[in-house]
């Protein structure tokens, strides 16, 4: 295709090894892959470790007792979204008015995903600074934003709350954050521990008992055994870290050479 120009937001370091160009609302990107030898392997400025529980109405409630809220760029823009989709329907399919009209909806799509990403990447970024070890939930997005959508055969239960609740799941956008958690760690020589989710709400920090009656409300968490009371947000975070030292002392350890990345949880089947 010939010289094409662009313009270089950051330095490229290293050898070119691929470059990738796409179309995205009307707008070309190009990115470079690119290959580097470390001289050393890298090692992380901080020595804490921190636990980390994932939610919707709050994005990140850390076992420090931080709450970080959510973005929803989605909710935020979706009368907006529903109002340019309404005025697409009226239009011929195809037609000049409706390219158009497609196009503000991608831009409107795209503006939406960059919000999400921007918050989650300064969101991972200061987490990935000060901490050397975060644990958190391996959660299955996909399984746990499945339809309730009813058939013939089945009615479905509960859909408009499910669907409601799917779209506030997709919408925190935690595979993408867990993502960024975990190349970040990686540059910067630090772990990122996935521990299995269950009963991690319902266990007691302090005495370990574990009791679908212990948290009493989707807030409040009080132990029947003990009397142990916490926000139940921030006793579930710090299981994930107390289950995040147990995964390092079983499998990985803290000795030289450890793996970058562990998992508590076995391998989920593929969701068709």
């Amino acid at each position: 295709i010939g010289l094409v120009k662009f313009r270089k937001s950051q330095d490229i370091i290293g050898t070119i090894k691929n470059v990738t160009i796409s179309k995205k609302s009307g707008h070309w990107y190009i990115s470079f892959g690119t290959e580097r030898e470390l001289a050393q392997t890298p090692r992380h400025p901080a020595t804490s470790a921190i636990g980390l529980d994932m939610g919707i109405t709050k994005l990140l409630t850390t076992s420090n007792g931080e709450v970080i809220k959510p973005k929803n760029s989605f909710k935020a823009n979706q009368i907006k979204l529903a109002k340019l989709q309404r005025q697409l329907s009226k239009k011929v399919t195809f037609s000049q008015n409706w390219k158009k009209q497609n196009r503000k909806i991608q831009k409107l799509h795209h503006h939406i995903a960059n919000i999400r990403q921007d918050y989650l990447h300064k969101i991972t970024t200061t987490i990935s600074k000060n901490h050397a070890m975060i644990a958190c939930e391996d959660l299955s997005v996909t399984n746990m934003s499945k339809s309730a959508s009813s058939t013939t055969a089945q009615k479905g239960c509960n859909v408009k709350a499910k669907s409601g609740l799917n779209k506030s799941i997709l919408d925190q956008g935690w595979t993408m954050m867990v993502n960024m958690l975990e190349y970040k760690q990686q540059w910067r020589g630090g772990l990122l521990v996935k521990v299995n989710p269950r009963y991690t709400s319902q266990t007691c920090s302090q005495c370990q008992h574990i009791a679908k009656e212990n948290r009493q409300t989707q807030s409040k968490f009080e132990c029947v055994k003990c009397g142990h009371k916490a926000n139940a947000d921030i006793n579930a975070a710090r299981n994930i870290l107390a289950a995040g030292h147990a995964v390092l002392s079983a499998e990985g350890g803290c000795g030289k050479g450890r793996p970058l990345k562990q998992k508590t949880c076995d391998i989920r089947e593929k969701v068709a």
